[in-house]
């Protein structure tokens, strides 16, 4: 808990890993609701969602784990350097 408290561990991974899956759960239900509503566009518009809203959101998460990854990694570096 210490190094969450004082900056030493990054939290913001694991939310981004619940964020990924709300926006998952978003997906279907948007996707399923244009599927079969009567306003929603049709079954090929809901299918759409579904695919795209999942790929696109597994990018966008993707994305903000590589700068977490970066910001790893060049501490590991910044830390090699002090030795």
């Amino acid at each position: 808990m210490k190094s969450v408290f004082f900056f030493d561990a990054m939290l913001t991974p694991k939310i981004i890993t619940f964020v990924y899956w709300l926006m998952l759960l978003g997906c279907v239900l948007s996707g399923l609701g244009a599927m079969f509503s009567s306003y929603g566009g049709g079954f090929f518009t809901g299918l759409g969602i579904l695919v795209g809203g999942a790929i696109a959101s597994r990018i966008w998460c993707e994305l903000l784990i590589v700068l977490f990854k970066i910001h790893e990694n060049l501490q590991k570096l910044a830390n090699k350097s002090d030795e």
